[in-house]
């Protein structure tokens, strides 16, 4: 590409940002489609054509989502993108993963869940291993913290039942509401799943707490216990005669 060819393709693109950011500020996103958010997002971490690279980013990963939950060596893998672009895409999703926590703070999740739906998908529905969670609740139900308990192949004996009390010892919990995530992106609980809900939950009635619910989050799906029956936060007595 000759001098000229190339000062009249940095002229072209500063131009396209400059249109885009303009866009941006009469109507954040909505006017944009997914690749220019991300060709606007990339120009803040790297010179030269964005659009190429966004576009690249979004067909080789199947759209916007696809983008924040690649890795780290898969982003710096794609035609285009260096360090610091792979970095800023990185640190985009974990922002956005700390707001949605702070917005879900204090909130009842049990009456209103969809902040806590929320805070969850961004977190682990792009994850690669399994991670056990626990929402730790007061009397109001509000959220008062959210602790990863276990990262690795979940089983009964992998999620210590004794560590999720004392955690809950520890902030004071009424409830507590136990999240984790299936990489293979089915949300379809398995035989394992149940029982281990089992042995929290009757772990956690010893000691006065409720378990609201045992959330399995997929890719774009989620199941919740409770809502599908399964009896959990009540006393054995009356869990036996239900399952009897």
């Amino acid at each position: 590409m000759s001098d000229t060819s190339a000062l009249e393709k940095s002229v072209s693109g500063r131009e396209q940002i400059k249109r885009l950011k303009e866009r941006f500020r009469k109507s954040p996103c909505e006017g944009l489609s997914d690749s220019e958010t991300l060709e606007l997002l990339l120009s803040y971490a790297m010179p030269g054509d964005t659009a190429t690279a966004a576009r690249a980013l979004v067909q080789r990963f199947n759209g916007f989502r696809g983008v924040f939950d690649a890795s780290m060596e898969e982003l710096e893998s794609t035609p285009g993108i260096k360090g610091s672009a792979a970095v800023l895409v990185k640190l985009f999703k974990g922002m956005a993963g700390i707001y949605l926590e702070e917005r879900m703070m204090g909130r009842d999740i049990i009456r209103s869940p969809k902040e806590a739906i929320d805070y969850l998908n961004m977190k682990l529905s792009g994850e690669r291993v399994e991670k056990f969670l626990a929402i730790y609740l007061n009397a109001r139900n509000e959220v008062l913290a959210v602790e990863v308990l276990h990262e690795g192949t979940i089983n009964q004996t992998a999620v210590y039942p004794r560590k999720a009390i004392e955690r809950a010892f520890k902030h004071n919990a009424s409830g507590i509401i136990f999240v984790h995530n299936h990489p293979s992106g089915d949300a379809t609980p398995s035989h394992v799943d149940r029982q281990l809900t089992k042995v929290l939950d009757r772990a956690a009635l010893a000691v006065d707490l409720i378990v609201h619910d045992h959330l399995i989050i997929g890719k774009g799906a989620h199941f919740s216990a409770r809502d599908n029956g399964w009896i959990i936060g009540c006393p054995v007595s009356l869990r036996r005669a239900a399952e009897d």
